[in-house]
């Protein structure tokens, strides 16, 4: 049997959402980027209760509701007569059953529904209202477009709106269980601990595709995501243009600009000529796709701020695949990979800052954590972690190689902050990827 990896904390609100429908039925909104592992998660075993699974796929009404009858009727082991052309009706009649049966409702990519039918979530709502508090439903609404989830279930304008329970926004697996999978399976290095956290950004689907065709390091990850016909290769796709829809291009070099260093808003709008801050704002704030990362002890209505993709996959993708589009199309993916090696090196410096600074944060000690930089890029400090109750502030540099490491420059650049938390106890860290395994 396949190992399931962490979510402790949202299988045990799955299964207290789950109790709480023998007084009345509950809704729980479960939402996630495409591959995070919401199905595998939502059908795991934390209710005694029986489960419908539904898929909501791009076809006529009336035939998902064929489909959805005959699912309902097999898992609830039940006859249905009659039939059903509209998903109203069917929700009615699904929330009939919660009268006489105790059962989990999950509703799979439930954005969808809205484009087979737009009054559809009028109609949900209308029938919750009236019959939440007569049946015993526990219903997971799972969606994967993260703009439109929120806004069926966060915009005051809509019918959903404040009708979840419960929300389970599902992140990638954290640095910590992504070393338990490589020494699981006898491949723990910190090397390949950087790798996978590189390539897969804890992504449940891209670590299951390793894990099954036993690839952990490097060379041989790189093997398999560019090969032909690897899901890889328009997985930045698939997944963000619909998403972004009709102005996917910009949205696109913007992330791509991004990916390959260009963190500025300032410098994004001079290489694309054009104002971005609408799609730089919506990245981050509709589809929190990207971060804006200010200086550690900037004041909050500060301009010096660079931005970040929050994916590591993406990050990749933008930084290799898409950019590199005419050679995947030209199928010459031996020059592609070649590129890769030669650039991945400065690719995964930055993410070992990224993977210290969640290394920190899993020691729970820190009150912020972030990076330093002044005006111009200069004094930058890697990262910089303030523990506001035991007054001390941590330096740390960050280099792939301990080689490159220098004490008396990182003493140097923290000159101003030393100054600003003149009260605090001033720690100064030089990390490398074999420290990776000493943070605890």
């Amino acid at each position: 049997m396949k190992k399931f990896y962490n979510r402790k904390k949202e299988l045990e609100l799955l299964s207290n959402a789950d109790k709480l429908k023998s007084k009345h039925s509950i809704m729980t909104i479960l939402i996630g980027r495409r591959r995070i592992g919401k199905t595998t998660l939502a059908l795991q075993n934390y209710s005694s209760s029986k489960k419908i699974y539904l898929f909501v796929s791009k076809k006529d009404e009336h035939l998902l509701c064929e489909e959805f009858i005959e699912e309902i009727a097999l898992q609830l082991e039940i006859k249905v007569f009659g039939k059903f052309t509209k998903f109203e009706e069917l929700f009615s009649y699904i929330l009939e059953l919660g009268k006489t049966y105790q059962f989990t409702l999950i509703v799979d990519e439930f954005q969808e529904l809205g484009n087979i039918n737009n009054s559809i979530y009028s109609s949900i709502q209308k029938l919750w209202d009236l019959n939440k508090d007569k049946t015993n439903i526990h219903f997971i609404a799972c969606g994967s477009i993260y703009s439109l989830m929120k806004k069926i279930y966060e915009d005051k304008s809509e019918p959903l709106f404040g009708r979840a329970d419960f929300k389970i926004d599902l992140k990638p697996l954290k640095v910590p269980v992504l070393k338990e999978i490589l020494y699981d399976n006898h491949k723990y290095t910190d090397e390949n601990l950087l790798d996978f956290y590189c390539l897969t950004g804890g992504v449940a689907k891209y670590i299951e595709l390793f894990i099954l065709y036993d690839v952990f390091d490097f060379e041989s990850m790189l093997d398999k995501i560019i090969e032909p016909n690897s899901l890889f290769l328009q997985e930045g796709k698939n997944r963000l243009i619909e998403e972004f829809g009709k102005e996917y291009g910009t949205y696109f070099s913007v992330l791509s600009l991004i990916a390959s260093s260009k963190t500025s808003r300032s410098e994004i709008e001079s290489i694309l000529e054009k104002n971005v801050s609408g799609h730089i704002s919506r990245l981050e704030n509709d589809y929190s796709i990207i971060k804006s990362i200010k200086p550690i002890g900037a004041k909050i209505n500060s301009k010096v701020q660079k931005y970040e993709i929050v994916d590591n996959f993406l990050s990749f993708w933008f930084r290799f695949i898409f950019k590199y589009q005419s050679l995947i199309e030209a199928e010459n993916f031996t020059r592609l990979k070649d590129i890769i090696r030669r650039d991945f090196s400065t690719f995964k410096g930055r993410l070992l800052e990224k993977l210290f600074i969640e290394l920190f944060k899993q020691k729970q000690i820190y009150t912020t954590i972030g990076s330093y930089w002044e005006r111009g890029n200069k004094n930058e400090i890697d990262i910089v972690a303030i523990d506001d109750i035991d007054k001390i502030i941590l330096f740390c540099e960050v280099k792939l190689s301990s080689k490159r490491l220098n004490m008396n420059d990182l003493v140097l650049k923290s000159k101003k902050l030393v100054e600003k938390y003149k009260n605090y106890k001033a720690e100064y860290k030089l990390l490398s990827i074999e420290d990776i395994g000493k943070i605890n």
